[in-house]
């Protein structure tokens, strides 16, 4: 889903004849859009009584939000809009599911075994999206040499839908070990009073520094994150091709380098774990500036597949370790409306900038820079994070 699916909707955007701003749109907006309505899931799950059936009830729509993008696609035109609704849905539907499930996964992966087991998961999860990404990447090379462009982009969606619709059907066949709490599901507040508990959970415990730095790292990296795809495909002129090799570095470094970050995850703690991805992402983005070498691109990726692996990992367990599982579901909703908010505001940040430097060569590589230096600020917040050590 995600490597032939939600990854080549950008290039898809650009395909149809938006521009780079509207590209930056898309891969945030959405984000935002899917961070409010999962606001929701908590008194979902509360009426609902059970996390794994709103987990396939969301998987289940995402499927079907390739649905219009693969219309589109045939159509050989798409508005902004109606990407952004789609986008959306697609969006939506995969955030509502996630704090759920992350309760659910909770009860059902023992503590002893969680390093090990994200670490595997995460790995094969990375190598499923790598093997996706390349696939699509060959499918749109040929369809381009035999002009068949957006009929290709038509047939990876759909490809993209019917795998949702598999992994769908993986998650029914699993067990819920341990239904929602009774008091939640009697007691099913208002969304507002619930984000505003969950808010004020993350902000009088632990995980209130860890939040505020991931918001933070957030911004500053979607300030340049939304616009290497425009870059590459419209200002350097890289073929689908040489897009697909680049961006598939990072997934295949991640696939290869996740193993071994478990390990070093199980010797230094998850805390250190995340010491050593937060400091490692900094200079990622400034290192665009070298040169436009595909071969370069793709070491820079592969570097930056390995310091962003270590992040993502670290910041799962943490989230297990700082959280109970009561609090677990609320407490990741409200988690991604921030975050999400972060991103939205730092691609809207990018998008301005871009647009006020004439969104040239040079306004590109001046966002990158930007993007590196704001990342650089966030390490003050990044050593406020050592006080969770002692809850966890």
């Amino acid at each position: 889903m995600v490597g032939c699916g939600e990854t080549y909707i950008p290039a898809f955007a650009l395909a149809v004849g938006l521009g780079p701003v509207a590209v930056g749109m898309l891969a945030s907006v959405p984000v935002l859009v899917g961070a409010l309505v999962q606001l929701i899931t908590p008194l979902a799950v509360a009426r609902l009584g059970t996390n794994r059936g709103w987990c396939v009830a969301c998987t289940t729509v995402q499927a079907l939000s390739f649905v219009p993008f693969v219309a589109w696609a045939i159509r050989g035109h798409a508005d902004l809009w109606e990407l952004l609704l789609a986008a959306s849905i697609y969006w939506s539907a995969g955030m509502a599911g996630g704090p759920a499930w992350n309760t659910w996964i909770g009860t059902l992966v023992p503590e002893r075994m969680r390093t090990a087991f994200f670490a595997h998961r995460n790995r094969l999860g990375q190598f499923s999206v790598f093997v996706g990404f390349v696939a699509g990447g060959i499918a749109l090379q040929v369809g381009e040499a035999h002009g068949m462009t957006l009929l290709t982009f038509a047939a990876i969606f759909a490809v993209a839908g019917i795998c949702r619709l598999v992994s769908t059907l993986m998650l029914a066949s699993c067990r819920e070990m341990q239904p929602p709490e009774r008091s939640a599901v009697n007691g099913a507040a208002p969304i507002v009073d619930r984000v505003r508990k969950a808010i004020g959970t993350i902000a009088t415990t632990p995980s209130g520094r860890l939040v505020a730095y991931t918001c933070a790292l957030s911004f500053s990296a979607h300030v340049s994150a939304s616009y290497f795809t425009p870059y590459m495909l419209r200002e350097l002129g890289f073929s689908y091709h040489a897009f697909m090799l680049v961006i598939a570095t990072q997934f295949l470094a991640k696939a290869i380098t996740l193993p071994w970050l478990g390990r070093l995850g199980s010797q230094i703690g998850s805390l250190g774990l995340l010491r050593l991805g937060g400091l490692s992402v900094v200079p990622l983005a400034s290192l665009w500036l070298v040169s436009a070498s595909v071969w370069f691109l793709m070491g820079v990726q592969f570097v930056a597949g390995f310091c962003w692996a270590a992040y993502e990992l670290a910041l799962a367990l943490l989230f297990f370790d700082a959280v109970p599982h009561r609090d677990r579901t609320a407490v990741v909703t409200a988690y991604n409306l921030c975050t999400a908010v972060a991103t939205v505001a730092g691609a809207a940040t990018g998008g301005f900038l871009l647009e006020a430097l004439g969104e040239d060569h040079t306004a590109y590589l001046a966002l990158f820079v930007i993007s590196s230096l704001l990342r650089f600020a966030t390490i003050p917040l990044l050593r406020r994070v050592r006080v969770l050590a002692d809850h966890t």
